[in-house]
């Protein structure tokens, strides 16, 4: 093949030490949850659990938690994993703004029975170290031979023409990005039978039911789970919420929102440090830009720059498209939650949610039958990954069934 005879140099190869893609070409998928692959990742939990680093990074220690061996097979349960293998060469794209995604990736191809090259951010996080380094101890040992066999992570910059080479090699390219991102690796084309999964630019957004909220012992609590959604990575996260509305009556609106506003900023002037002065401006265009197209926009007074709330007395069909970062929030107040309907599109992915019960979700799926929203989570758990991510099954997408009569 032309491909083996490319150059390879200007890959930086995270493990193993060498890629080579001849050798990649060779390996055959496994079934799905094959044991090795479960003993493999349990062992990864145990490692990065006792990793001193570890204790710096959260995202680390959550990820090490969810690759521990009875949560897997307890995943496995929801899966008939007869007749059924890998599609074979998985190529993943993380995304540059969330650190551990790359690792949520590679362990969803590893699950599904893949082998698998992952392309990680071209920025020097630490917690991608910490990760390739526990994979690299494992590997060494030579118990886990076949399973560290069909792991690749690479990292090279936007001018390697890597993407083209790794995208020929795939069965199956998994696309973490904005559409800006997407549209540009889709100019590299795949094998006839290979296919893209892409996890593009989503909108998500939170409901507080504030009379709950009024009877709430610990509201606090609440709006700390609130900024671990949303300041941990800067309001950048597909998963981060933009959009707060309000929904009860005038008196209990009001004192939810002084209680719960006032809770997030003493937590985000302790927890989160200084804004950059381009934030600041970027704030402030954004207000500009809103003022200019929506009706009814007002600035809730804050002090400083840690926290813009900006109150909108109509909800515009394209709220989606006024948004900014790093604790600016659009709040609304609403009646029903049947009045989503007027702006769910297929950007929106998370919706969480305080003071109520999941059934009022379920009526609502079956009454409005948004085109949008794939998930829909308590506040505090919007970063919670799961192997089903925007409406994909990604254990049944990244493996095939296997006809048998």
């Amino acid at each position: 093949m032309i491909l083996m005879q490319q150059n390879f140099n200007d890959i930086t190869v995270l493990f193993p030490e060498v890629f080579d893609p001849e050798k990649l070409r060779q390996l055959t998928a496994v079934e799905p949850f094959e044991e090795s692959t479960v003993r493999f990742l349990n062992e990864l939990s145990l490692i990065l659990s006792k990793d001193p680093r570890t204790r710096a990074y959260p995202d680390v220690a959550t990820f090490a938690f969810f690759c521990r061996k009875a949560n897997i097979l307890k995943i496995k349960e929801q899966y008939g994993i007869r007749s059924r293998l890998g599609r074979g060469v998985v190529f993943h794209i993380a995304p540059s703004n969330v650190p551990v995604n790359f690792a949520y990736s590679l362990l969803c191809g590893m699950l599904a029975g893949n082998v698998n090259i992952v392309r990680v951010s071209g920025k020097a996080f630490e917690q991608v170290a910490i990760i390739c380094d526990a994979i690299a101890k494992i590997a060494g040992r030579g118990d886990y031979e076949e399973v560290a066999d069909r792991i690749f992570i690479v990292r090279y910059d936007r001018q390697s023409n890597a993407t083209a080479l790794c995208s020929a090699l795939c069965d199956v390219r998994v696309i973490w990005g904005g559409d800006e991102t997407i549209a540009q690796i889709r100019r590299n084309p795949l094998p006839a039978r290979s296919f893209d999964v892409t996890f593009a630019d989503r909108y998500s957004l939170c409901v507080i039911n504030a009379g709950e909220y009024c009877n709430e012992p610990n509201p606090g609590a609440v709006a700390s789970r609130f900024y671990n959604d949303t300041y941990l990575f800067d309001q950048n996260a597909c998963t981060a919420s933009h959009l707060i509305l309000w929904l009860g009556d005038e008196n209990s609106i009001e004192k939810s929102k002084a209680v719960f506003w006032d809770a997030l900023y003493k937590l985000v002037k302790e927890k989160y440090g200084e804004i950059q002065p381009v934030i600041a401006v970027d704030k402030l265009t954004a207000l500009y830009g809103g003022a200019v197209q929506l009706e009814d926009i007002r600035k809730m007074d804050s002090g400083d720059n840690l926290l813009w709330r900006v109150d909108i007395k109509t909800l515009p069909a394209n709220i989606d498209e006024f948004r900014c970062s790093s604790g600016y929030f659009t709040e609304h107040t609403i009646h029903s939650l049947s009045e989503l309907s007027t702006i769910v599109n297929r950007k929106y992915q998370t919706l969480s949610y305080y003071g109520f019960p999941q059934s009022v979700f379920e009526d609502f799926i079956k009454e409005i039958k948004p085109c949008g929203i794939d998930r829909i989570v308590p506040v505090g758990h919007t970063m919670d990954f799961s192997v089903v991510w925007d409406g994909f099954d990604l254990i049944e997408t990244l493996s095939r069934k296997i006809t048998i009569i």
